[in-house]
């Protein structure tokens, strides 16, 4: 038999949800598949019981926990086929998911990476909030999605269900051909979680190559399972993250002009936070600032490693955001259907 064109790769921390997950995999996938699940919390007894279940799936276990990224990119070393799927254990696939993905990237060669429609799991007509149809981004690093902007997930119904290309294609279903790894590098480990593939779709288009989504496919997501929205890591990781890769992939010119203006709304927001009484959000963007003020280096290092992989020029990747502020046209102007935003 024919080695499978699609290795799928799944980060796991805990929990029998995992077996949820497989159960789908396995029963609504058609085409030759090779599974890596990647076992990141050795004293969890799931794993032993999804390999019990389903003995076809093929267990890399850490020794201890090394974190979300680390763990994909063992995953990711390891895959030898066309085609890489990270997928979040936490998620339900439908009938023909997994086809339509790879049907799409063997005929639009120019596709380095694609997501399916990411559906919420708990809401089934509403897009999921990690990914939902697809990633875009502002001109100031702001990240939002097809059918997701900030907190407002819309409804379903069909609005963005033609082949688009995107930004970035959320970590929670992402495909990748294998070979573009080589040219981009893997998942940035210095982020350890949340804005990974973010990162990584960046570099995709410093690269020269196209990120599409193909919502033919679907999949339903329990969002926020492993680490909730309202924890003060995950707040902390999106707000460092997010201003680690604009730094690093960002033209000189833009920051120059457009970064001032992120910081002054990360001050905002810590005011904001302050004056309502809340703390966490405060202490994540304050300790984010503060993170940057004391690694120059590290990002030094990333804008040089970025520098490497680019073979566009900048003007190329900025044409493929979104011109204007989402938080401008939402928190002001109250859009908050992508559809109003760029068509």
């Amino acid at each position: 038999m024919p080695d499978p064109l699609v290795t799928i790769v799944i980060p796991h921390f805990a929990g029998d949800i995992l077996l949820e997950c497989l159960g789908y995999l396995f029963s609504r996938t058609r085409m030759p598949m090779r599974v890596l699940v990647v076992d990141d919390c050795p004293d969890d007894e799931s794993i032993r019981r999804a390999k019990a279940r389903f003995p076809q799936i093929e267990v890399l276990r850490n020794e201890r926990n090394l974190g979300f990224v680390k763990a994909c990119n063992r995953g990711l070393s390891a895959a030898q086929s066309p085609y890489v799927m990270l997928l979040n254990n936490d998620v339900e696939v439908t009938e023909g998911w997994l086809e339509a993905l790879v049907a799409f990237m063997e005929g639009h060669p120019a596709c380095a990476a694609c997501q399916p429609k990411i559906l919420s799991f708990q809401e089934r007509r509403r897009f999921d909030y990690s990914g939902a149809g697809g990633g875009l981004m502002d001109m100031f690093g702001y990240p939002f999605c097809l059918g997701r902007i900030f907190d407002e997930q819309e409804e379903d119904l069909g609005q963005y269900d033609t082949p688009r290309p995107i930004f970035w294609a959320s970590g929670t279903a992402f495909m990748i051909r294998r070979e573009v790894l080589g040219r981009t590098g893997l998942l940035d480990e210095v982020l350890w979680a949340h804005w990974e593939e973010i990162d990584l779709c960046w570099r995709i288009h410093l690269a020269g190559g196209d990120i599409s989504s193909v919502p033919s496919s679907v999949i339903y997501h329990h969002s926020g399972w492993t680490l909730p929205p309202a924890r003060l890591k995950k707040m902390y990781l999106n707000h460092r993250n997010s201003l680690i890769v604009v730094i690093q992939h960002s033209s000189l010119r833009r920051l120059l002009w457009a970064f001032p203006l992120r910081l002054g709304l990360e001050v905002v927001t810590i005011l904001q936070g302050l004056v309502r009484f809340e703390w966490k959000r405060p202490l994540a963007a304050a300790g984010a600032l503060a993170w940057l003020a004391t690694h120059p280096l590290t990002l030094w290092r990333g804008r040089r490693a970025s520098g490497r992989i680019r073979r566009v020029p900048f003007r190329e990747v900025e044409r493929r955001m979104y011109a204007g502020s989402v938080v401008y046209q939402h928190f002001v102007k109250g859009i908050w259907r992508a559809k109003e935003l760029v068509g």
